[in-house]
């Protein structure tokens, strides 16, 4: 199954990244790959966490495939976990960690693991997945000093 996970020291507060990350619906103004994304519910539950189900549409080329996850917006502890729910995977789990390193700098961390349910599809997307997921963290980067500002990666104090 293949899997992909980075670590990154971004110059932006831990709460933005999650707040950026959160934010579902902008997905398709920025994400590589994602064509178009649509929320289902919104639910916020007794602990403060709020789960959404979204549609998520990812094209490339002719090939367009569309599936569904839950997505557990931990805003307490800066957590962020995507579940597959339906679509062409057999598996699909996405994780995101915010550390604080100090006011205006954090550290990003991002695992994601997937496996297509047809063999065609895999052979198809599989290596454009591949490089696309490894993009996903620059591209939220990139996201982040387009919303909040360019700022230099500083040594935290």
């Amino acid at each position: 199954m293949p899997r992909f996970s980075s670590k990154r020291r971004i110059p932006h507060s831990a709460v933005q990244m999650f707040d950026l990350v959160a934010d579902v619906e902008r997905y398709p103004e920025f994400v590589p790959l994602c064509h178009a994304l649509k929320i289902r519910q919104r639910t916020t539950r007794p602990d403060g966490t709020e789960v959404v189900i979204a549609d998520m549409t990812v094209s490339f080329k002719l090939v367009r495939e569309s599936f569904t996850s839950q997505v557990t917006l931990d805003r307490p502890n800066l957590k962020i976990l995507v579940e597959y729910l339906r679509g062409p995977f057999k598996n699909l789990e996405n994780r995101w960690i915010f550390e604080s390193k100090g006011d205006d700098l954090c550290d990003v961390g991002f695992f994601l693991s997937y496996e297509f349910k047809s063999r065609m599809l895999a052979a198809l997307m599989g290596a454009m997945f591949d490089a696309a997921f490894a993009r996903f963290s620059t591209a939220f980067e990139k996201r982040a000093d387009v919303i909040y500002g360019k700022r230099p990666v500083a040594s935290p104090t």
